[in-house]
C-alpha cells in the first residue's frame, strides 16, 4: 500500500434555541430559510448525504453519501436538531457511520465533539469534564457506540483537556500543525523543534500526560486544508484529487497518511457545490488500488505512533495568538470592517466568568440539600436533556436525590431549575459568541440570552438578584455600530425583550387563539397548556374571547393558571389582557385555595364582556376587561416571533388577495382601452401596467397548479407577460416552480402509478418554457428513492411481458431523463456497489467474503 488518505469534516452550528422556549425562532438574516441551521443544512449537511456524481454532460450518474467515506464529527446540539427536523438525512448520517465501521475493521467514521463548542483551555476543570462527558453521552445516544476520538472546539487545547479526554476513554484528537512544539522518536531522548509548523503530518503522535496516561494526536495537512477553506481548491475537483495524491510521500516503515481537516461547512455552505467536488475526489481515491481511504480510528489501530509530541498549550486552529480570540482584541476577526475593534470580547469573557462564579456558589449551596452529588448530577443531566421526557426526569431524580423518598413537587422543580441554570451556564460559553466582530450580532446576543436565562433561574432558586451587577459589567463594552451603545444597552435591547415565562405563554395563547385551532391540551415550545374553559363570540366586526388555562414548563415543571380576555376588531388589530389566578385578591371574592374565586371572576368577566359587547360595542367591552383583569394590554407585537410572522402572513394573504382581485377586475375593464392606446402609439399608464403585472402573475400561478393546463396555456400566458414587458422575479419564479414540482413528486412517491408518472413528465417538460433554472435537488432525491424501491420489481415484470410494467418503465425512464439523470449509468453503478457490499458480508466462517476469498487464494 502506497499510503492512506483521510478527509475530516467538522460539522457544527452553535445552539440557537430561545432558552425560554427551547426552540429556534425565525432568523431574518438566514432568509429565505427559517434560521441558520435550516439554511446551512440545505446548503451542506443534506447535500453531503446525497451528493451528485456527474458525467461530462453534467448529468447525474450516481448519488453518494459522503459521510460513508470521510471522517466526521457533528456538534451534539446540531445533530439533535437534524434528528428532529430532517429525519431522513439524520438516518443517512447514522447509517454512514455503521457502514464505515463495517468497511474499516469496526472503526466508524464518526467521532465525538465537546458538547457546545466551549473553548476548553479557558474553561475550569469541572466545566471541561462536563463538556466531555456530555459530548460522549450524546455520541453514544446517536451512534450507539463509544467514540474513539473527540474533536476539540476550534482545536483549542491544553494538557488538562487531553488528560480528561484520556481519563474518559478517548484515544485520539486532531490538531493543527502550528499546535505542535517539538517531537522525538519513542526510541530516543533527542527532541526536534517543529514550532514553525514543520511537523510531519503523515503519522500519528503520542502525547504523554502528567497523569501518567497517553493520548494520540493527528496533525492535519495545513496547506491543503487552507486551500480548501480559503484558496478556491474546491472550484476544481480534479485539482483537489491531485493535491491529495501529490501529498503522499514515499512510504517508510509505515504507509503514510495524508489527512485533511476543515469545517464541514466548507463542502457546500462556504463553497457552493463543494459536496460534489468532495464526492468526485473521494471516488477517484477509491479507484486507486494502492491508496486506501481510511479514518483515524482504523489507521491508529493499524499503525501505532512511533514519535512523541509536545503540544503548545492554549493554542487553536483559528487564532494565531493562541486562544486570545475568545477573550481579547487580538486582531483575529471575520473581516469586512477595518475600523472596528473587538475590545468587547474581554468584557464579555470577564462578565461571564464573574457570573459563572456566582452560579457555582448558588448551585453548590442550594443543590446540596436536594442532590447527593450536585456535580455528578450535572454531568449525568445530559440524559434528561437528550430525552426530554417525564420518565427521564423521574428516573434521574430518583437516582440523584439526597433523600430516599421522592422529592416533593416544589423540591423536584427546584432541583430541575438548578440543573437548568447550570446547563445555560454551559451554553453561555459557546465559542461563536466571541468569534465574530460585533457584540450586537446574533452569536454574541445568543450567549447573552443563555446568561440571562441562567440569571433568572438563579434568582428563582436563591432570591439573589444578579442581573443588575451583570449589566453593570457589560456596560464597559462598546459596540462598533452607531446607536447600539454599550454591552448593557445591547443586553437591554435584545435580551430583556426576548425573555418569556408562564405569563408570556398565556399572553401568546390568548392572542393566537383567534387563528390557531387549539385543543384542550396543547404544547408551545417547552410548555404545555391545558385549556380549562374558552368562549368566543362575534358582534358585527368585533370578535371577543375569554378563557382559563393552566401553563406548565416541561423542563423545570413550574406552573401557573391564568384568566384572559381578548378582542379582535380588524384583521390585524388584536389585543388581550391576562391575569395570574394567584394574584386574584379578596376584592374578587377569595376562598381557600383561590380556585373558586378564579372561577367566579371568570364567569362574571365572560357574562359582562359579551353582554356589553352586544349592547354597547367594543369600547364598553374594553372597560369590562380593564375592570376585571387590569389595564395591561398586549398586542400582536407580544406574540412569539414565529407565530407573529404566521399571523402577519395570514393577514397579508387576505389583504393581498383582495388587492389582487381588485386589480384583476381593473385589468379586465381596461383591456380594450389598453389595446387602443397601444395601436395609437400612446404610452400605457403606470396603474394599467401594475394591474396587468399582478393579474398575469396570478393567472400564471393558477395555470401551473391546474391539472388541465397545457404547454399552450402556459406559452400564451408567457407571451402576454412578455408583451407587457413584465419582468418575472427569478427567485419568486424558481420557488414557485420548485414547490409545484416537489408537490407533484410527493404524489408519485405516495402513489407511483403510470398515470401519475405521465402527468409528472408533463409538468417537468413545462419547466423548459421558463427563463429560470429550477432546483430539482429534492425531486431528484425522491426519484432515486423510487429507483431503489420500485425499479427492480417493475423491470422483472416488464421483462416477463407485463404491458403495464412496460408503460411504467417508459414513463419512469422519461422522468429520469427530464430530471437530468442517466438512469442506465446509475443502475450500472448501483449493481457494482452491491457486489462490493456483498464482499463485506460475513461468510459462514465469520470472515467477510473478501477475506475468505483471499485466504483460499493464499492457501492454493
Amino acid at each position: 500500500m502506497k499510503g492512506y488518505i483521510c478527509i475530516h469534516g467538522h460539522f457544527y452550528q452553535p445552539p440557537r434555541e430561545n432558552p425560554w422556549l427551547e426552540r429556534i425562532e425565525v432568523q431574518d438574516s438566514a432568509a429565505p430559510y427559517h434560521d441558520w441551521n435550516a439554511r446551512v443544512h440545505a446548503e451542506c449537511y443534506a447535500p453531503n448525504a446525497v451528493s451528485r456524481i456527474l458525467n461530462e454532460r453534467s448529468r447525474i450518474t450516481g448519488i453518494v453519501n459522503n459521510y460513508e467515506h470521510i471522517s466526521f464529527n457533528f456538534g451534539p446540539t446540531l445533530l439533535s436538531w437534524i434528528e428532529r427536523e430532517a429525519t431522513d438525512i439524520y438516518q443517512k448520517i447514522i447509517g454512514a457511520d455503521r457502514i464505515s465501521a463495517e468497511k474499516h475493521g469496526g472503526h466508524g467514521n464518526a467521532i465525538a465533539q465537546a458538547y457546545n463548542h466551549m473553548i476548553m483551555p479557558l474553561a475550569n476543570r469541572r466545566d471541561k469534564i462536563t463538556q466531555i462527558v456530555w459530548g460522549i453521552n450524546s455520541f453514544r445516544k446517536h451512534f450507539n457506540r463509544a467514540p474513539e476520538g473527540m474533536w476539540l472546539p476550534e482545536t483549542a487545547v491544553d494538557l488538562e483537556t487531553l488528560e480528561i479526554l484520556c481519563e474518559h476513554g478517548i484515544r485520539f484528537t486532531i490538531l493543527a500543525p502550528r499546535q505542535a512544539r517539538r517531537i522525538r522518536p519513542l526510541t530516543t531522548s533527542i527532541w526536534c523543534d517543529v514550532s514553525n509548523e514543520s511537523i510531519d503530518t503523515t503519522m500519528p503522535y503520542l502525547v504523554r500526560l502528567p497523569c501518567g496516561g497517553v493520548i494520540a494526536v493527528f496533525f492535519y495537512h495545513g496547506a491543503i486544508a487552507h486551500d480548501l477553506a480559503f484558496g478556491g481548491l474546491l472550484q476544481n475537483a480534479e485539482n483537489y484529487k491531485n493535491r491529495l495524491f501529490q501529498a503522499l510521500p514515499a512510504a517508510g516503515k509505515n504507509p503514510p497518511l495524508v489527512n485533511v481537516a476543515t469545517d464541514g461547512e466548507t463542502y457546500g455552505h462556504h463553497h457552493r457545490f463543494g459536496d460534489m467536488a468532495l464526492a468526485y475526489a473521494l471516488e477517484q481515491v477509491r479507484k486507486k488500488p494502492d491508496v486506501g481511504l481510511t479514518n483515524y480510528g482504523e489507521y491508529l489501530s493499524l499503525f501505532k505512533p512511533t514519535h512523541e509530541v509536545e503540544i503548545i498549550d492554549n493554542s487553536s486552529w483559528s487564532c494565531i495568538h493562541g486562544v486570545e480570540r475568545w477573550r481579547a482584541d487580538c486582531g483575529c476577526r471575520a473581516g469586512g470592517h477595518d475600523n472596528w475593534n473587538q475590545k468587547w470580547r474581554q468584557v464579555l469573557r470577564e462578565s461571564l466568568d464573574w457570573l459563572r462564579h456566582e452560579l457555582i456558589r448558588i448551585y453548590s449551596s442550594r443543590a446540596a440539600s436536594l442532590l447527593q452529588n450536585p456535580w455528578q448530577a450535572r454531568d449525568e443531566y445530559i440524559e434528561v436533556t437528550m430525552a426530554r421526557s417525564e420518565t427521564a426526569k423521574t428516573d434521574f431524580l430518583h437516582r440523584h436525590a439526597r433523600s430516599s423518598k421522592p422529592l416533593s413537587d416544589t423540591d423536584r422543580s427546584r432541583a430541575l431549575q438548578l440543573l437548568e441554570m447550570q446547563r445555560n451556564a454551559m451554553l453561555m460559553y459557546t465559542s461563536c459568541g466571541w468569534f465574530f466582530d460585533e457584540m450586537s450580532g446574533i452569536e454574541a446576543t445568543q450567549v447573552l440570552r443563555y446568561a440571562a436565562r441562567a440569571i433568572e433561574l438563579a434568582e428563582r432558586c436563591s432570591t439573589e438578584s444578579l442581573e443588575d451587577a451583570f449589566i453593570e459589567r457589560l456596560a464597559k463594552a462598546q459596540s462598533n455600530i452607531s446607536g447600539m451603545g454599550t454591552g448593557a444597552d445591547i443586553y437591554r435591547r435584545f435580551i430583556l425583550a426576548s425573555k418569556s415565562h408562564l405569563k408570556e405563554v398565556a399572553i401568546h395563547f390568548s392572542l393566537s387563539s383567534f387563528f390557531e385551532n387549539y385543543q384542550q391540551k396543547n404544547s408551545l415550545g417547552c410548555y404545555t397548556i391545558e385549556l380549562k374553559e374558552y368562549e368566543k363570540q362575534r358582534h358585527e366586526h368585533t370578535l371577543a374571547a375569554t378563557g382559563r388555562l393552566h401553563a406548565r414548563s416541561t423542563i423545570t415543571e413550574e406552573e401557573a393558571s391564568f384568566i384572559f380576555a381578548a378582542l379582535q376588531q380588524e384583521p390585524h388589530d388584536y389585543y388581550c389582557t391576562v391575569k395570574d389566578c394567584s394574584d386574584i385578591t379578596a376584592s374578587c371574592g377569595t376562598s381557600p385555595g383561590g380556585n373558586s374565586s378564579a372561577n367566579h371572576l371568570y364567569t362574571e368577566l365572560t357574562d359582562s364582556l359579551f353582554t356589553n359587547l352586544k349592547a354597547k360595542g367594543p369600547s364598553a367591552a374594553l372597560k369590562v376587561i380593564d375592570q376585571y383583569l387590569g389595564t395591561g394590554r398586549y398586542t400582536i407585537k407580544d406574540l412569539f416571533k414565529d407565530e407573529q410572522e404566521e399571523l402577519l402572513n395570514i393577514v397579508l394573504e387576505g389583504e393581498l388577495e383582495y388587492i389582487g382581485e381588485t386589480l384583476e377586475a381593473a385589468y379586465r375593464k381596461t383591456s380594450f382601452l389598453t389595446v387602443l392606446l397601444e395601436e395609437c402609439g400612446h404610452s400605457i399608464p403606470t396603474p394599467f401596467i401594475i394591474a396587468a403585472e399582478v393579474t398575469l402573475k396570478r393567472k400564471l400561478v393558477n395555470a401551473l397548479k391546474s391539472q388541465k393546463s397545457t404547454h399552450e396555456t402556459i406559452r400564451l400566458l408567457l407571451d402576454e407577460i412578455n408583451r407587457w414587458h413584465i419582468s418575472l422575479d427569478n427567485e419568486w419564479l424558481e420557488r414557485t416552480l420548485r414547490t409545484l414540482i416537489e408537490k407533484e413528486m410527493t404524489t408519485i412517491k405516495n402513489a407511483p402509478t403510470t398515470n401519475n408518472l405521465a402527468h409528472m413528465n408533463g409538468k417537468v417538460s413545462m419547466l423548459y418554457l421558463f427563463p429560470v433554472q429550477v432546483n430539482l435537488w429534492q425531486t431528484q432525491n425522491t426519484y432515486f428513492d423510487l429507483l431503489h424501491s420500485s425499479y427492480s420489481a417493475k423491470k422483472e415484470l416488464s421483462d416477463s411481458g407485463d404491458r403495464e410494467a412496460v408503460k411504467w418503465l417508459e414513463e419512469f425512464m422519461r422522468l429520469g431523463d427530464g430530471l437530468f439523470i442517466n438512469v442506465d449509468d446509475v443502475i450500472a453503478n448501483r449493481d457494482t456497489v452491491q457486489k462490493k457490499v456483498a464482499l463485506l458480508l460475513p461468510a459462514q466462517d465469520g470472515k467477510t467474503k473478501s477475506e475468505s476469498s483471499s485466504r483460499i487464494a493464499a492457501t492454493s
